[in-house]
Order: C-alpha cells, then structure tokens, then sequence
C-alpha cells in the first residue's frame, strides 16, 4: 500500500489559508467502496483509509514513512499565482483584451 505526502490546498469556501501550512500522510486505497444492498451505505473493508497522520515538514513526513517501511510518494505544492489587478483595471483604455457584455 502506498502512502500519499502532500500539503493541502486552500478550501473555495474561505478566503484563509488554515490548514495548508502542515503535511499529510494518508494512505491510497487498495480496495474500492461498495455499496451495501441494503441500507444503500458506501462502506470499504480497508481501515487504513482512516489513518490521515500531519507533519510540521515534508521531510518528517518522509522521515516518519522510511523509518517505518512505508512506500510512499510525494506530492510538491502547487503555488497560487496572483496577479496583482484591482477593479478600475477593468475601465482602462489600453486594456490587453477588448471589454465587451
């Protein structure tokens, strides 16, 4: 079973960027979900889908996998790229695209 190291990415919900700064260790699933007939639950028979262990660093995250013989693969960080616009940029006449309804 392979391990999963990355860092999260900030939630659409909030303009904050709380709980993207830790690592996480969290286990790819071996067995699919299934659905049980009756009750219509999705359910697996793999535990280690509930294991998510965080890290302060990457390299305690891969620390923690190689002392304890965990294949693992980690994922960098993708950066946010923010261009540095403001509103009455959208009513300038050299704009780079013509504005148009």
């Amino acid at each position: 079973m392979v391990a999963r190291i990355y860092r999260p990415a900030k939630t659409a919900m909030q303009s904050g960027k709380a709980k993207t700064q830790r690592w996480v260790l969290d286990y790819e699933p071996e067995v699919a979900r299934s659905v049980e007939p009756l009750m219509g639950y999705t359910s697996s028979s793999d535990m280690k889908q509930q294991i998510k262990l965080y890290f302060d660093s990457k390299d305690d995250a891969v620390a923690y996998a190689r002392r304890n013989g965990i294949a693992h693969r980690v994922e960098e960080p993708r950066e946010r790229v923010v261009r540095g616009a403001s509103y009455s940029d959208n009513f300038k006449f050299d704009r780079s695209a013509p504005w148009t309804h």
